[in-house]
């Protein structure tokens, strides 16, 4: 704790003291209900009219973008039309410190108080923080974001992934989620740098800010979300390559985006300006981006992800009998995933996507029928919930967050260089893909693609996790307007969009199963490896599905393989893949058919897949 007695920097603190403790108890108590009560509304508001929208099929706005205006409503209403001065009585002291206390121990006539930091406010907004606490409390901490509202939406986009198409397209969507979004980090970066230099000469920029700072803010602008979009081409039908290709895209980037952030804040070069080039520097910054993104990425995999437990709990056990301890398991399993990913020091967005992912393709086959249908209504109920809670929320804080820096020349800048980045994403990425695919990518897909790239909930979440300095502050402030702006006016435009350049609509995504066939068999080695090594074990060592491990193990680790087989991997061997019987003659007249005629089933060792 910090004593008043370190001459080392002067800093001034105000206590705010109540003359009855229980009464301003039961007064912060009706805050926090009003306050919750707000956000409540928004979303009823919100459900409401989705369902007039819908009713009336209008495409022009959609949930999210109608979330942000009844936020930005309610934000003007409690930014300029509600006071709730304070029942207190304030004195500011003075106080030598290192630097800002996360706590404080207050000595008050011999009574010891405990402070803690809320967060820094300027002086021109200490009298409106002090008369008016709502502003305050319907600013939430920002790792409440993280922790709980992110989750379930970063976890559903894995879960109800279409992964036939997904993986048919699979070297495209890596390609455009990883290239495509360092490409797009370093071309807003330069560009905002460029900018940020012009504010200096004609003395429009008040504080420091770095070409770091611009490179950080280059990444959570590369993270697309383009909700919007897909929501309306799900309605649609559109055509499932462009749906997959865009929605790949958009899943996996916000992880790379997520972790390149943290890279760039791990710069870090040696001595006093933190701020130059050092190749030891960018290399370390490197290394914490690989070792982060597979670290992540190896908690989300199948065999060493903590949901290995669920899968083997529920592929050996009765748990299936009891569906709500079922479906209870699988929702706190899914959630402790990206719990573990961020305490072990990774990110959770990476572990939990890829979570959903594996859970789709192994756990779900061994939940029982309501069990399945419970977690899909439940993860897809859980993602509406948030991701209108967050989008309300970006409109509330356009006028309750107490700190906005709005620069003219830098919010100009900033829609400059995200479309500029976006194309130089989307057209060079889109060429040279093309030089190896049968099936091209069309100049109107890429105009779609480009015109798609939406900034939504993990920019914002980015974007107001750390608003300490100047420099950060001027970012969220022009994050918030970008992603108004992409959401309103291209999501609002995407059926006249899709008009435009003629993409075709109606679409059944099973209804080309051949393409399926072909493009498997034109498949890459690698492609075509993995699937045999997940065909034959890991979906028989985590689900009942595939061969039993007794056919495809050596026959040394037989012992093994009857521990690892599920009594029901035989039995839907013997339903799906026993010979079909020949079709039967009429037999002759005054004969039966001979007994001898009947199929037996084959053994273990004897079966192959078809």
């Amino acid at each position: 704790m910090p004593a008043c007695s370190l001459p080392v920097q002067s800093i001034h603190f105000t206590i705010i003291a109540s003359p009855k403790h229980d009464r301003f108890q039961r007064q912060s108590h009706r805050q926090d209900s009003v306050d919750l009560l707000i956000f409540i509304m928004l979303l009823t508001l919100t459900i409401l009219t989705i369902w007039l929208f819908k009713h009336r099929r209008f495409r022009f706005l959609h949930e999210t973008g109608l979330a942000m205006i009844y936020g930005v409503l309610v934000g003007v209403v409690l930014r300029y039309a509600i006071h709730v001065p304070r029942d207190i009585s304030a004195a500011t002291l003075n106080c030598h410190v290192n630097a800002s206390p996360a706590t404080l121990l207050v000595n008050i006539s011999g009574r010891f108080y405990e402070y803690t930091l809320n967060g820094e406010i300027s002086a021109n907004v200490l009298d409106d923080v002090q008369d008016n606490e709502m502003l305050r409390k319907v600013t939430f901490d920002p790792e409440v974001f993280f922790n709980i509202l992110l989750p379930p939406i970063i976890f559903h986009a894995g879960y109800s992934l279409k992964r036939r198409h997904f993986f048919l397209n699979m070297g495209s969507i890596l390609a455009y989620a990883f290239m495509g979004t360092l490409v797009s980090c370093f071309v807003i970066g330069l560009l905002m740098y460029g900018f940020v230099t012009l504010m200096k000469h004609v003395g429009q920029l008040g504080e420091d800010f770095f070409f770091t700072d611009c490179l950080f803010f280059g990444a959570i602008l590369s993270a697309t979300d383009p909700v919007t979009v897909l929501a309306i081409f799900n309605e649609l039908q559109v055509d499932v390559d462009l749906y997959a290709l865009l929605f790949g895209e958009s899943v996996l980037n916000d992880a790379v985006a997520v972790v390149l952030s943290s890279s760039i804040v791990a710069y870090q070069p040696q001595g006093d300006n933190s701020h130059t080039f050092e190749v030891m520097a960018v290399l370390k910054s490197l290394g914490v981006f690989l070792g982060v993104f597979s670290g992540s990425f190896a908690l989300g995999t199948p065999l060493l992800d903590s949901l290995t437990v669920t899968r083997h709990v529920t592929k050996f056990t009765k748990l299936r009998d009891f569906q709500l301890l079922e479906t209870a398991l699988f929702f706190l399993m899914s959630w402790s995933t990206f719990l573990l990913a961020e305490a072990c020091g990774f990110t959770g967005v990476v572990a939990v996507l890829f979570c959903g992912i594996t859970q789709a393709h192994y756990t779900y086959n061994n939940l029982s029928p309501e069990s399945q249908i419970r977690t899909k209504q439940l993860f897809e109920l859980l993602n509406f919930l948030a991701e209108n809670f967050i989008f309300s929320y970006m409109g509330l804080t356009l006028f309750t967050f107490q700190n906005h820096v709005f620069n003219p020349m830098f919010i100009i800048g900033a829609f400059v260089a995200v479309f500029i980045g976006r194309a130089c994403n989307i057209y060079p990425l889109s060429f040279l893909l093309n030089l190896g695919r049968r099936n091209k990518i069309r100049s109107n897909f890429q105009h779609m693609m480009m015109f798609a790239g939406l900034r939504g909930a993990m920019t914002f979440a980015l974007s107001i996790r750390d608003t300490a300095t100047y420099a950060r502050r001027m970012m969220f402030s022009t994050t918030l307007l970008v992603v108004f702006f992409t959401v309103w006016v291209c999501g609002g435009g995407t059926t006249q969009m899709l008009s435009c350049q003629r993409i075709r609509v109606g679409v059944d995504a099973d209804q080309d199963n051949l393409v399926g066939i072909t493009t498997k068999q034109e498949s890459a080695w690698l492609f075509r490896i993995w699937y045999t090594f997940d065909h034959n074990y890991l979906k028989p060592i985590l689900t009942h599905s595939g061969p039993p491990l007794t056919a495809v193990m050596p026959t040394c680790c037989a012992p093994l393989a009857r521990c690892l087989t599920s009594p029901q991997a035989y039995e839907v061997r013997c339903l799906f893949f026993a010979p079909t019987p020949p079709a039967p003659t009429p037999p002759a007249a005054g004969r039966l058919a001979s007994p001898a005629a009947r199929p037996t089933p084959p053994s273990a060792r004897s079966w192959t897949a078809s």
